[in-house]
């Protein structure tokens, strides 16, 4: 069992034990004797519980250094009236479950956040809702923290509003599962992260990235939908990263990608599907990476590939409907491309191995002149194009000589 796994069950096993805990429980409620949060924090004692009752909690930036749970019923608000941090922790073993948060501040030099944690160990965030706030749950200098189901979604116009939904700098062994994020500039972000594990989340319709992390590395991040989001999802300057199963959908625009790979190295990405977007994945200067088990359907690029990029591997992959299946900008392409389906591939199967006789060569010569001339896309469909490609194919002189599938499937490929 990876790293990563073992650190999760042990984290959710810690989570039960924290929730069960023997302290005291103190109740907040409006209509009671005990009205105020930060007076049931002051009062409390490491180990206690406190629980909060339905209804509208104004008391600014409440700050929380004390090992507590506290649990909400039915979602009491914690409103930061558009001037303040709602919850502020600088603690260890910490329990934050069924709040809603709304209305954080807005600042430009502080990242005024629903909930901040601060050089701490052993949280868990779960099953809390995060309404029109500037960042949604920021991390700072943590480790071990389980942030799961969580619905976060902001409404702001302009990047400048907004911050990420769940943020992570200098942090390691996170596990961030089954969330929901929307309307923030980076769905989620990370920078200077370790070996986390992002499972089950859906970033949707955010202004920037679904996904954005840079120097990160030994992560994992499995079975995510990200969908519709301004520019997909961005990974920069980074190594040992497991992408699986992962889903970029409908990511357009005239500089959008289901995901950009920059300065990427040793890494893996296998069984994701992008589908709908200007761009399945762009890669600039990255090396080793295996591309396995994947579909690309229905992108205007599928891959684009640039001459920096050498010794990545695309193997049993599924290339369908896409206007190109590959494009770069070099003659010269020290990558390989082996055994995958081509829906463009024209070639026959004599011996009935599934497995076509000729090679495929996937950049066409048209992909070549666009890359060259973007203005030349007018002329997709035409047939002074078709000739083109027509006699590249026969006599191959601008598009790279050793970028070819020498074993392409006659079938597409079955990863149910």
């Amino acid at each position: 069992m990876m790293l990563i796994q073992r650190y999760s069950l042990i984290s959710l096993a810690w989570c039960f034990i924290t929730l069960g805990s023997y302290g005291h429980t103190i109740v907040v409620d409006r209509s009671g004797k005990n009205k105020s949060i930060k007076r049931a924090i002051a009062s409390a004692q490491p180990g206690d519980t406190i629980r909060i009752k339905p209804g509208n909690y104004r008391e600014g930036n409440i700050v929380l250094e004390k090992s507590l749970v506290i649990l909400g019923e039915n979602y009491p608000v914690l409103d930061g009236d558009h001037k303040f941090e709602i919850l502020t922790i600088h603690a260890h073993h910490v329990t934050i479950q069924g709040l809603a948060f709304i209305n954080t501040g807005v600042a430009s030099i502080n990242d005024l956040a629903a909930i901040k944690v601060l050089d701490s160990k052993h949280l868990y965030i779960r099953n809390n809702r995060l309404e029109n706030t500037f960042f949604g749950i920021h991390l700072s200098n943590s480790s071990q923290v389980w942030i799961e189901n969580n619905e976060l979604h902001s409404e702001a116009k302009t990047e400048h509003q907004i911050g990420n939904g769940i943020h992570l700098w200098k942090c390691n062994h996170i596990t961030i599962n089954s969330n929901k994020v929307r309307g923030h500039r980076d769905g989620i972000y990370f920078e200077f992260v370790t070996n986390t594990l992002i499972t089950g989340n859906r970033s949707e319709g955010n202004m920037r990235y679904g996904l954005h992390f840079m120097f990160s590395h030994n992560n994992e991040y499995r079975d995510n939908h990200f969908v519709n989001n301004g520019a997909g999802v961005a990974v920069m300057y980074t190594a040992g990263v497991k992408m699986i199963n992962n889903t970029f959908e409908h990511n357009w625009g005239s500089s959008s990608y289901g995901m950009l790979l920059k300065d990427i190295r040793d890494s893996y990405v296998k069984g994701n599907v992008f589908i709908q977007n200007s761009v399945g994945i762009f890669m600039e200067g990255s090396s080793r990476i295996e591309f396995t088990e994947n579909t690309f359907s229905e992108n205007g690029y599928a891959v684009k590939l640039q001459a920096s990029c050498d010794g990545n591997n695309f193997t049993r992959n599924n290339f369908s409907a896409n206007t190109f299946d590959i494009a770069t900008n070099g003659s010269l392409v020290l990558n390989k491309v082996n055994g995958n389906y081509w829906d463009k591939y024209e070639g026959y199967d004599l011996n009935r191995d599934h497995v076509g006789d000729v090679p495929y060569r996937p950049v066409s010569m048209y992909a070549m002149i666009v890359e060259e001339t973007p203005t030349a896309v007018l002329l997709w469909r035409s047939f002074l194009v078709f000739l083109l490609d027509r006699a590249e194919k026969a006599i191959p002189a601008i598009t790279p000589e050793n970028l070819k599938d020498e074993s392409p499937s006659m079938k597409p490929y079955d990863f149910n």
